[in-house]
């Protein structure tokens, strides 16, 4: 089974360390469970009922006891169904994906991209963040608010237009039957721009551009990264120097000429 990195998986919010911003956040660990997106996508209703019915009251109790008030997810795929199926299942969830997430806080001043991130990048339209859910605008957003970034788009094939990482249907987790594989053929529509960094909002993507640009031996020359990582790289803080190394008394009185 494929898998995205690991430190993607939850609202990649460490990555910009909002910690520090003023944000109290948590997460569910072991009482979370996957939303059931790819259960339904490959026709297992009873499979995702019984995810859906489990996660529902784990956060229903979470926000009736008022701890509770947004949920944020990196994945679009749980995005899409917390937002817009997890209402069948008693769950009325304000729930807002991570670039959403991360472009109120630029707006609220409480990030600060000021290290210049160069280079020519290209961003690839999950379909569950945009055709599904309209969301193109936001991670663009950001993008153009980071120093050095020069974003571009691929001719024609973007936004309403751009073509599935491959992943949708559950495709992710099976291996394609087809001769000309859809990630490849989306990859290669992205690197076509000349772009050095293929940017994405989505772990499903993610792993699927990356594969993409493996199967073209292109993966020492062009990146794949999340929107959320070149974020981290602009707004990281220096690091602070390292300090004086502690001196034993025994050496210091080494040290010190006898009378």
């Amino acid at each position: 089974m494929r898998a995205g990195r690991d430190d993607l998986l939850h609202p990649a919010l460490v990555l910009v360390g909002v910690e520090d911003r003023g944000v109290a956040f948590g997460i569910l660990g072991q009482e979370e469970s996957c939303t059931g997106d790819p259960a339904r996508r490959a026709g297992n209703e009873l499979l995702f009922a019984t995810l859906a019915e489990g996660n529902a009251a784990v956060l229903n109790t979470y926000k009736d006891q008022g701890g509770m008030k947004q949920v944020v997810t990196a994945c679009p795929h749980c995005f899409n169904t917390l937002k817009n199926e997890y209402p069948d299942f008693g769950a009325k969830l304000e729930v807002v994906h991570h670039t959403d997430f991360l472009l109120g806080l630029l707006a609220e001043n409480k990030l600060h991209p000021k290290k210049a991130v160069r280079g020519r990048v290209v961003y690839h339209d999950s379909c569950y963040l945009g055709r599904y859910n309209d969301i193109y605008e936001s991670p663009r957003e950001i993008l153009k608010l980071i120093p050095g970034v020069e974003l571009v788009e691929p001719d024609y094939w973007n936004k309403t237009r751009g073509l599935c990482c491959g992943a949708g249907g559950a495709q992710m987790f099976m291996e394609e039957q087809n001769t000309n594989r859809v990630n490849v053929k989306r990859t290669l529509q992205l690197v076509d721009t000349g772009a050095k960094t293929v940017a994405s909002a989505c772990p499903f993507c993610m792993t699927m551009l990356t594969d993409g640009l493996k199967s073209q031996n292109l993966e020492d020359q062009i990146k794949q990264m999340d929107v959320a990582e070149i974020l981290d790289l602009s707004c990281a803080v220096d690091e602070m120097p390292a300090p004086a190394p502690v001196v034993a008394q025994a050496e210091v009185a080494e040290a010190v000429p006898a009378e």
